[in-house]
């Protein structure tokens, strides 16, 4: 890692549920001296320090690494992100491990284990029919029989190197993992944690907010201090977790027109829309300190792909005291918006700078990407050092 690389970009103050009404406005002051270049305040209140903008290693390193993995989230850690991103799905025996999704066919080796070719079945999750292999069919003992593998091998080629290195990881082990490398280093380790289709697991009897508060107890990262930061698509999950933790939170939002699931399960006839204008970024400001939506939401594109005019979001979002946090930049053409294309490879690597800098310029808190040390390469350019 060079220098540059290793420089942290300016800081800035995310305020913990604590803070209440006060907490938020002084988050949305910050914000919007930092979208101004000017540096950011402190305020009073519970705070936590983050670099602005932020990198977030996007289910660890996923670029370079069999998602979701120990040796996934060792890279990212390694190369600077400032935070590593897990996603949460429960086992049959109610332990919560790391996994994009429920579905686990194109993660792990399960379709080479004749001993559970039975367990394929077909589901319906969120509305969408899914034949596969399924967390919430496996013990604990018999998930960690699988090894995980590279999920979309056709764009990765080399990430399949390591298929078959590692296990698939309870949460428990990350924290485990992430408090020795904290110690290790002299300072915490800052996590992501994502609740999955927490309402389609609620009515399997696996509810996910309450074991995972448990969790964030034991390990002391249950405080709005604490280095770690909830999410989830479900504004109702988020909701609960605010009820059992104190930890900051952010909800998560797809492209527009779509429906949060729990709206789609409870009959709320909002969509991301509705969510994304002042009314409703206020309502999600009073049980969340943070949005995470997809990147289209802050600069659209054409028909072509081509980045069009970006929308007001921001702005929008940092006057109800709200950070950005959007998702997800990755390295490859096929990934990129058609702008920052080279080639007509669409697995060769485009001008992701390129890219970085055009969502950087919007103001935005902070990015997922699969290339945490690309992204920092980013962050520091953009922050002048």
């Amino acid at each position: 890692m060079t220098e540059r690389a290793q420089a942290s970009p300016g800081r800035r103050t995310v305020m913990g549920a604590g803070a209440a009404v006060l907490g938020t406005a002084a988050l949305g002051v910050t914000a919007t001296a930092q979208a101004a270049g000017k540096p950011a305040e402190k305020h009073g209140g519970h705070r936590l320090d983050l670099p602005v903008p932020t990198v977030i290693g996007h289910r660890g390193t996923s670029g370079y690494r069999p998602e979701h993995t120990l040796g996934s989230y060792q890279l990212a850690l390694d190369m600077g992100a400032h935070i590593i991103e897990q996603d949460l799905v429960p086992t049959r025996d109610g332990h919560l491990v790391c996994r994009h999704e429920n579905d686990i066919t194109a993660t792990t080796d399960v379709a080479a284990h004749p001993e559970f070719a039975s367990r394929r079945t077909t589901k319906k999750v969120d509305g969408v029919s899914l034949t596969g292999w399924f967390t919430e069919d496996f013990t604990l003992a018999e998930l960690k029989t699988l090894r995980a593998k590279e999920r979309i091998p056709g764009n990765r080629q080399k990430n399949t190197l390591y298929d078959g290195r590692w296990e698939v990881p309870t949460f428990e082990e990350v924290l485990r993992w992430a408090d020795r490398e904290g110690r290790r280093r002299g300072k915490p380790v800052w996590l992501y944690v994502e609740t999955k289709h927490p309402t389609y697991f609620r009515g399997l009897g696996l509810g996910l907010e309450e074991p995972l508060a448990k969790l964030l107890r034991r390990y002391n990262r249950h405080r709005a201090q604490s280095p770690l930061i909830l999410q989830s698509f479900e504004p109702g999950s988020i909701q609960r977790l605010s009820k059992l933790v104190a930890t900051p939170r952010v909800v998560l939002l797809s492209g527009t027109g779509s429906r949060p699931w729990d709206f789609v399960a409870s009959g709320d006839p909002r969509t991301t829309d509705d969510l994304v204008t002042p009314e409703g970024l206020k309502w999600m400001a009073s049980f969340a300190q943070g949005i995470g939506p997809t990147l289209d939401l802050i600069i659209p594109k054409d028909g072509s792909g081509r980045l069009t005019t970006p929308t007001t979001l921001v702005r929008d979002a940092h006057a109800q005291g709200l950070i950005l946090h959007p998702y997800t930049m990755r390295n490859e053409n096929t990934f990129l918006p058609a702008d920052f294309r080279k080639g007509t490879d669409p697995n060769a690597y485009g001008d992701a700078f390129g890219a970085f800098a055009a969502y950087f310029a919007t103001g935005i808190d902070g990015i997922f990407s699969d290339n945490p040390d690309t992204a920092l390469l980013a962050a520091a350019d953009f922050s002048g050092r």
